[in-house]
């Protein structure tokens, strides 16, 4: 008696065993794919970076040659003249001084508040905590040009309205900050952390300092490379606060070059390419810690 034979599907040559009925992946459309995301990102970063190269270009350029026809990308006579005159001839020095010490004071004053009250609003309990939230989360939406002359009243009558501490009065406590740490703090530090702690016999202060800070690294990395730019980048609350140009900032004294008589474009943007080294810097050495908050704040849990 003969055995019936039964029809097996065919396996695909270049398919291994076992895998018959299973799609392969198509490669050609993943390396298209690709190739159009990094396609798209260099034509991006040639934006972003276009502005800066031509400010990097044009600051070794003579003043007649900026505004040349057809436009030149790379100087035809390089001078350093530009920025020999900008930092001999005018208060840079001075200007750059005062934007990174006021950037650094309140980068750090920042961070430790927004990260107190930040602990505060996500781990305690206390009466009226949702309304304060509430307006604190609501003041985000209010641009600050609305705020800026009762500020600078309250300032004046208070007798606060020494430039040095007036500077830094906008970023002391900023909502975005506070609400950033709220929102880490409830994903990343768990309560069974602090009632350990508690029970261990440690303080509020040195629970704080001890746990919940080291816990926090990554966002307050991101925090303080926001507030410095922030910060250091100011214009509209300097230029109400400071009547004299030999202590502007780096931004108001560069507009104050730039408003001049004889309209000093090439200082100006050898300022500009003098004042991105601060940020560039602030950049590189929190890079890890600004690319690991932003992860953090991207995952839930």
């Amino acid at each position: 008696m003969s055995t019936p034979v039964v029809d097996r599907p065919r396996e695909d040559p270049g398919q291994g065993p076992g895998t018959s009925g299973r799609l392969r992946p198509d490669r050609g459309h993943g390396r298209g794919s690709r190739a159009l995301l990094y396609l798209t990102l260099t034509v991006l970063a040639l934006v972003f970076l276009a502005p800066l190269l031509w400010a990097l270009s044009g600051s070794f350029k003579p003043r007649g040659d900026i505004f040349a026809t057809p436009p030149r990308l790379l100087p035809t006579s390089p001078t350093l003249e530009n920025y020999r005159t900008l930092l001999t001839e005018q208060p840079f020095w001075t200007w750059f001084a005062i934007s990174t010490a006021v950037a650094l004071i309140a980068t750090v004053v920042s961070v430790f508040v927004c990260a107190m009250a930040g602990f505060g609003f996500a781990k305690y309990r206390f009466a009226g905590k949702r309304v304060l939230f509430a307006l604190m989360f609501s003041s985000l939406s209010i641009p600050f040009a609305v705020i800026l002359v009762p500020l600078f009243v309250l300032l004046v009558k208070a007798g606060l309205g020494n430039p040095w501490f007036a500077l830094i009065v906008p970023w002391v406590a900023p909502a975005f900050g506070i609400f950033m740490m709220q929102q880490f703090i409830v994903q990343s530090v768990p309560d069974d952390i602090l009632e350990a702690a508690r029970i261990d016999g440690c303080s509020e202060a040195r629970t704080f300092f001890t746990i919940v800070l080291p816990l926090l690294r990554p966002s307050l990395g991101a925090l303080a490379v926001w507030t410095f730019l922030q910060s250091y980048n100011s214009f509209l609350w300097p230029l109400v606060i400071i009547s004299d140009t030999s202590r502007a900032t780096v931004p108001l004294g560069l507009q104050t070059l730039f408003q001049s008589e004889n309209r000093a474009y090439d200082l100006v943007l050898a300022g500009s390419v003098l004042a991105t080294v601060p940020t560039i810097l602030v950049f590189l050495l929190l890079r890890r810690q600004l690319l690991e908050g932003l992860a953090a704040g991207a995952v839930k849990g």
